[in-house]
């Protein structure tokens, strides 16, 4: 393995856990086994639907359209609803051949017989050696089969308004003392100013912040799923965040990516933001007059070990009802391995690619102009290699995500607390494993 793979190396679920997913599934009734689809090439010009939630995607799949006249894909974007509108069209026999699903979703879409095994199609399965090792085996559940290929990952770090914390003589934090400590300094010197804000409708960036701090949701012995969500590890940033909640020194009316977070932005209302590789963009794309008033440093730890989390992180996955895998497993490869597509979703998207190609991007390893020609991808590089490798998602994420937004929605408002909230994300995940006869217990 090159020292650049080994730099960016990740692991949601290692291959191991991956074959556990199905081990924990498999005394359900919908237990996800997908039989081998056909792989012959189809007769004809053909047309394949891909959804997707990436911005500027369109332009990727029109360089394909152009190369490909005989393969055409048809693009829709459902950032708005991502799991409820390919829900439905499952529900309806009417899902695309291909779909963007998140890591955490696919052990959840799996037992829903949500796709197709492409383990018959050379392409798909040679394909593994092309990829950062850990999102191969994510999406192979442990060698069972090819049911997705990996597109990017999330690696964490901290953006920072460079200005403002030099305008208000606060040090850029290096730990989360202190950045509670600038929090505090900040909000004194300006009233309308908040070090960031706490988006409780979005469980996926939370499940990052108790990563990082080596809290495990989730582990699998004895034939049975152990749920740990309310570990202490992750009481310790529960409580963490309560207290900056209490002390009105984070916003909790914002949510991420929202019209009104980049208005809080625009008019120096907040400071700085706690995000992922792939959010580079959407400060550039939607704020272009703060060009050079950003800059991104590693993600505040816990101690003095350096730990990461990582936040998101996509796959494209072959929907069940896809009538032309064939084709499809061509696309689907050259939109996550080829370097031209890579660099260009890199670019319009701000995918930070899953392909050992994609990591010599020489956008990568440049000086990015929005933030002051800072190698900022080398700050995301080292955020890969510090993330804990054994954290694992459950077979029913969706509903314990679900779970964990109610409650600390209503923590927020001021009902109960973000360590309640863990409790009941603890409860739904036990239950929603056990009304589909998944063997589970409770544990700390």
């Amino acid at each position: 393995m090159s020292n650049t793979v080994t730099r960016i190396r990740l692991a949601v679920v290692a291959a191991a856990a991956g074959s556990l997913v199905l081990a924990g599934c498999s005394s359900s009734d919908s237990s996800g086994d997908s039989a081998k689809a056909s792989c012959e090439p189809a007769k004809g010009k053909v047309t394949l639907q891909y959804w997707n939630t990436v911005p500027g995607m369109d332009d990727v799949v029109a360089l394909w359209n152009k190369k490909n006249p005989d393969i055409q894909v048809e693009t829709k974007n459902i950032s708005n609803d991502q799991y409820g509108t390919l829900g439905n069209a499952l529900k309806a026999d009417k899902a695309p051949d291909l779909a963007q699903v998140g890591y955490d979703q696919l052990p959840n879409l799996r037992t829903q017989n949500a796709f197709v095994d492409a383990s018959d199609c050379s392409a798909a399965s040679g394909a593994k050696s092309k990829f950062v090792p850990w999102t191969w085996s994510q999406t192979s559940f442990g060698d069972t089969g090819v049911f997705a290929l990996p597109q990017d990952t999330g690696p964490m770090a901290l953006y920072v308004r460079s200005d403002i914390f030099k305008k208000h003589d606060v040090a850029v934090p290096r730990t989360w003392d202190e950045y509670a400590a600038a929090a505090e300094k900040l909000h004194k010197a300006d009233p309308d100013l908040d070090i960031t804000f706490f988006d409780p409708n979005n469980a996926e960036w939370f499940n990052g912040l108790i990563w990082q701090n080596n809290a495990k949701m989730y582990g699998y012995s004895g034939d049975k799923w152990q749920v740990t969500v309310e570990s202490e590890q992750s009481k310790q940033v529960a409580e963490y965040w309560q207290k900056l909640i209490a002390g009105k020194l984070v916003r909790t009316d914002l949510a991420n990516g929202s019209t009104q977070m980049y208005a809080a932005y625009q008019k120096d209302q907040i400071a700085s933001y706690v995000g992922a590789a792939w959010g580079y963009s959407m400060f550039r794309d939607n704020l272009p007059k703060q060009a050079g008033k950003w800059s991104i440093v590693p993600m505040p730890t816990w101690g003095a070990n350096g730990a990461s989390g990582d936040w998101g992180g996509s796959t494209v996955a072959f929907m069940k009802g896809g009538k032309h895998l064939y084709e499809s497993v061509k696309f689907n490869t050259w939109l996550n391995t080829d370097p031209e597509a890579l660099a260009l979703e890199n670019k319009l998207g701000g995918l930070y690619p899953a392909a050992n190609a994609g990591l010599e991007l020489p956008a990568l390893s440049e000086g990015v102009p929005y933030y002051n020609n800072e190698k900022i991808f080398d700050v995301f590089a080292d955020s890969s290699k510090n993330i804990d490798t054994s954290f694992t998602w459950g077979p029913t994420q969706k509903t314990v995500n679900l779970a964990l937004q109610d409650a600390m929605a209503k923590a927020a408002a001021g009902d109960g607390t973000l360590s309640d909230a863990l409790s009941a994300a603890q409860d739904a995940a036990v239950k929603s494993m056990k009304d589909q006869a998944i063997p589970v217990t409770a544990g700390k």
